[in-house]
């Protein structure tokens, strides 16, 4: 059984910065992709960024240049480090892993954290 545990988010006010941590547990590799989703109220959940298991980064347009994406293989981590926080950053902030294995996807999500952007 995999678990994938947020911390991190928080009230902030614009401007600010925040750093996201996801740990999981269980049968889990470094192969997997590990990204960062959020959901705003009223809209649907979209991809914040996302780093393979090469360490090749995506991310959203929304976020380049103040969001940075990273992972940490040996201890099953993956983190979000969010500067010049916006109003619109506002959301819950999900972290997912997800491989393909021959015809099998394996995708895990995290219960959520809560990111407010506000003053």
């Amino acid at each position: 059984q995999v678990q994938l545990v947020e911390s991190g988010g928080g009230l902030v006010q614009p401007g600010g910065s925040l750093r996201l941590s996801c740990a999981a547990s269980g049968s889990i590799d470094s192969l997997y992709t590990m990204g960062w989703y959020r959901q705003a109220p009223g809209k649907q959940r979209e991809l914040v960024a996302a780093v393979t298991s090469d360490s090749t980064t995506n991310y959203a347009d929304s976020v380049k240049g103040r969001f940075t994406i990273s992972r940490d293989n040996a201890k099953m981590m993956v983190y979000l480090q969010m500067n010049s926080l916006k109003p619109e950053d506002t959301a819950v902030y999900y972290c997912n892993f997800y491989r393909r294995l021959r015809l099998r996807e394996y995708d895990y999500w995290g219960q959520g954290t809560q990111v407010t952007v506000s003053s």
